[in-house]
């Protein structure tokens, strides 16, 4: 691997600094989006139980509302109960924002790596046509020169690819998990609503 590196000259440590940022990006959103840490299952009968026996100062509401996002959400409605339905979701609303810009954290980077590295690599392949071209003299071609102008323009392509597939598939994967996870959490939120103003059970 390091005699590739060597071999695909300096452009191709800007796209292996790119493909670091991206995996660290990858593994860290592949945790934090986990269904069970955003919004587990039966929070909602959970959370309504608590509000019920303890009102809105329970300890374990705000330990509910720091584990989750959802958490968060179906708290900040019910610190809302007691007034208008519309308060209450006005303030679901203005939580679900905060809880929106933190599930996609990191993905516009994510997206610029994916749309940059090929451009990375195309750089690389530029520099090594240059070293090609400069392989050429009166005196005849550098084979030397030219096998690493070839190996730089190649490799350079190559790895830009190999960074911007993988990155441009999770990167779309977690934008349409972001999406689905909104989705779960809004239901869950008119939900808490309706049960709050009576108009719907629970369950």
């Amino acid at each position: 691997m390091w005699s590739i590196i060597e071999a695909a000259g300096w452009p191709i440590w800007t796209i292996v600094a790119a493909s670091v940022v991206s995996l660290a990006i990858i593994l860290e959103r592949l945790y934090s989006l986990r269904q069970s840490l955003v919004a587990p299952a039966g929070l909602l009968a959970q959370t309504l139980d608590e509000y019920r026996r303890h009102g809105t100062e329970s300890a374990t509401l705000r330990q509910m509302a720091d584990a989750s996002p959802l958490g968060r959400i179906l708290n900040a409605g019910l610190r809302n109960a007691d007034v208008s339905r519309e308060v209450m979701k006005e303030a679901i609303e203005d939580e679900g924002r905060v809880v929106l810009f933190q599930l996609e954290r990191f993905l516009t980077t994510l997206g610029s790596i994916a749309a940059m590295a090929p451009l990375l690599g195309l750089l690389g392949t530029v520099v090594g046509m240059i070293e090609l071209f400069g392989s050429q003299s009166p005196a005849g071609t550098n084979p030397h020169v030219l096998a690493h102008g070839i190996s730089v323009a190649l490799y350079n392509t190559a790895f830009g690819l190999i960074v911007a597939i993988p990155s441009m598939m999770f990167y779309r994967y977690f934008r349409a998990k972001v999406d689905a996870l909104l989705v779960e959490m809004e239901s869950q939120a008119v939900r808490l609503v309706e049960v709050i103003h009576g108009e719907r059970r629970q369950g």
